[in-house]
């Protein structure tokens, strides 16, 4: 029987995930390209990402773990962020 992780737990391997999938600390990431070629702002979408990292990193040294829903929105930010980075070609789709 499967045993489901807790929401610290999940937490935890979202942001590993985050970290393995998504080049948040490239320096390329970070950089503005040509205005005509941006759909939606890669280098602002990343420092969003490094912002909610960056938070629920600290939150959880601190022992405080997000409710059900707030693991859902960080979630969803990070699938969101994805795609339009994928979109942008700074990702390749896997």
């Amino acid at each position: 029987m499967l045993v489901k992780p807790s929401l610290t737990e999940a937490t935890q391997q979202l942001i590993q995930a985050v970290k393995e999938e998504l080049p948040l600390y490239a320096e390329d990431t970070f950089v503005c390209g040509p205005e005509s070629s941006c759909i939606g702002c890669p280098k602002k979408l990343m420092e969003l990402v490094e912002t909610e990292v960056s938070y629920w990193e600290s939150s959880l040294n601190r022992g405080i773990a997000p409710n059900f829903e707030e693991l859902r929105r960080f979630g969803k930010l990070c699938q969101s962020v994805k795609r339009g980075l994928i979109r942008n070609g700074v990702i390749s789709k896997k």
